[in-house]
Parts: structure tokens; C-alpha cells; sequence
């Protein structure tokens, strides 16, 4: 084993073995939360040797970026998210190349993704971005729109909404998130009594603040730094 996949199996481990803690405390099974290995910027071998230590999902920003490393990866059985900012008209490259797409924050954007969906004859999973602290630099809906967007979402032949996704204002301490991951819990709740529907998936918690969003039911987890340390310089 080369020295760079030994670091990175080690990292997971110890990651996999933190998260399993944490989903026990809250009374929840370690199999309940998904780690969603975050690769933007890193490497495809890189992916490749996290994949030899059992990773399967793997979280991608940008469009040409993870579609290069899908092609360079196509041996693999990998699950990839898009789970950056995503301009409409490059839905038409993500439906369809992504299992799950956790950031659709406008109702452009889901009826792009599904055009391109129905075109290709499939059903592409999503999540719906809330932007709860209304910060103004941030994706995402507003909590007033989501019950609009959501039903628009359900109606689309070529679309499945699985949950919600949120990204927290950046905090030294983790704790002042747990607020903003509770109440992505609740607008699920609510969504799924207002619809009628199972939304099984939270998106939510990252490197600095994943404790108190599995706490809160997050499903899905987005590290990147944890397991891969800091980014290579671009370029």
C-alpha cells in the first residue's frame, strides 16, 4: 500500500469509527447516516484509493470537474453526489450522471433537471437546498418557498425529491449549528405531513460540524478536509 492510500484509509477509519460513536449516542444505528466523501479538488487516484478502503459515495461542486473524474473512474462502482451550486443550464450535464443531486435551489434549475431527465428516460433523485440563516452569499431557498418548490418537485415526472440540504453559517464553535440542523429536521417533518410523502434524507453537517447534525438526524454527512486534509493549490 502506497504511502498516500494508507493516510487516507487511516483518516476514513478513524472518521467511520467517530461517526458510528455519535449516531450510537443519539440512539441511532452507524448504517442510518451516510458519509459522503467530499473529492472537489483532489485527485481521481485519490478517489480511487478511498474507494479500495470501502467508500462508495463521494461528493463533487463542480460540473466538468467530476464529470473528468467519473470518466477517469468508470471502472468503479461509486455512488457521486453534485452537491454544489448548480446553474440551470448545466442541469443537462448532472441529470442522470449523479445518484443524488442535494442542491436545487430554484424552480429553473428542477425543471431543467427534469427535461433532462424525461429525455433520458429516468427519475433523477433530489434534495432541495434551504438556505435557513438567509445568509446572502449562500444558495438555497427560503423557508417560505419551500412548500411551493417541493410540490412543483413531486409533480415532475422526472424528478424524485428525497429530502432537504442546508448549509449552516460558518461557526468557531459547532454547537451554535445544531439550530439551524433542527430546523431542517422539522421543515422535513412538516413537508412530509403537508405532502403526504416520505422524505427519507437530510443533508447536513460537514468536517467542522457533523456531531450535532447526526444528533439531529442528518442522513447524509459532506467531509472533505477530515479524510483528505487541505486542499492542493489550484492550478
Amino acid at each position: 500500500m502506497n504511502e498516500r492510500r494508507e493516510e487516507l484509509a487511516g483518516r476514513l477509519a478513524r472518521l467511520r469509527e467517530e461517526l458510528a460513536e455519535v449516531a450510537g449516542r443519539a440512539g441511532r444505528k452507524p448504517g442510518d447516516v451516510t458519509l459522503v466523501a467530499v473529492s472537489k479538488y483532489h485527485p481521481a487516484s485519490d478517489v480511487r484509493d478511498l474507494s479500495l478502503a470501502g467508500q462508495v459515495d463521494f461528493g463533487e461542486n463542480y460540473v466538468q470537474e467530476a464529470l473528468a473524474k467519473q470518466e477517469a473512474l468508470a471502472d468503479l462502482k461509486l455512488r457521486w453526489h453534485f452537491i454544489g451550486g448548480l446553474q440551470s443550464n448545466k442541469a443537462k450535464y448532472v441529470a442522470g450522471k449523479f445518484g443524488l443531486v442535494h442542491s436545487v435551489d430554484s424552480s429553473k434549475l428542477a425543471q431543467a433537471l427534469h427535461k433532462k431527465a424525461t429525455s433520458l428516460g429516468l427519475v433523477q433523485d433530489i434534495l432541495l437546498q434551504v438556505n435557513i440563516a438567509g445568509e446572502a452569499q449562500k444558495s438555497g431557498i427560503t423557508e417560505e418557498e419551500l412548500p411551493r418548490l417541493a410540490e412543483e418537485a413531486m409533480a415532475a415526472d422526472g424528478l424524485r425529491l428525497v429530502g432537504l440540504m442546508t448549509m449552516p453559517p460558518f461557526f468557531d464553535e459547532p454547537e451554535r449549528a445544531r439550530p439551524v440542523f433542527a430546523r431542517l429536521r422539522e421543515l422535513r417533518d412538516g413537508l412530509e405531513g403537508r405532502l403526504g410523502v416520505r422524505l427519507p434524507h437530510l443533508s447536513m453537517g460537514m468536517t467542522g460540524d457533523f456531531v450535532p447534525a447526526v444528533e439531529e438526524g442528518a442522513t447524509l454527512v459532506r467531509i472533505g478536509t477530515r479524510i483528505f486534509g487541505s486542499r492542493p493549490p489550484k492550478g
